[in-house]
């Protein structure tokens, strides 16, 4: 499978520690910033597809903010309820300092 990387933001508009929402070829997406490791997801929360950039992000727990679901910003993976899962996207940052996401698709 190719991976088709596109340009989401550049590193530097994104901080240790924050997250933002971004629009990648028309899809919410997610950025996290965790310690200077960039993750991304979809900017929707699994339970009632509200957006995450609205939430907090402690450390490397996010929390969404409607109805207070947890996850783990690095994996994705729910911490309360344990069953849930962000959707991640493949990422990186460039030399150029460009953060790629490949949608998947």
């Amino acid at each position: 499978m190719t991976a088709h990387w596109r340009a989401a933001m550049h590193i530097d508009d994104l901080w240790e520690g924050d997250v933002l929402g971004v629009s990648v070829d028309g899809e919410p997406v997610l950025l996290v910033n965790v310690d200077g490791d960039v993750y991304a997801y979809s900017n929707k929360c699994p339970h009632q597809q509200s957006p995450l950039d609205e939430g907090d992000l402690d450390g490397e727990k996010l929390t969404c903010v409607k109805h207070m679901w947890e996850f783990n910003a690095r994996t994705g993976c729910g911490i309360n309820p344990e069953d849930a899962a962000l959707r991640p996207f493949a990422c990186k940052v460039g030399d150029d300092g460009e953060i790629y996401v490949d949608l998947g698709r």
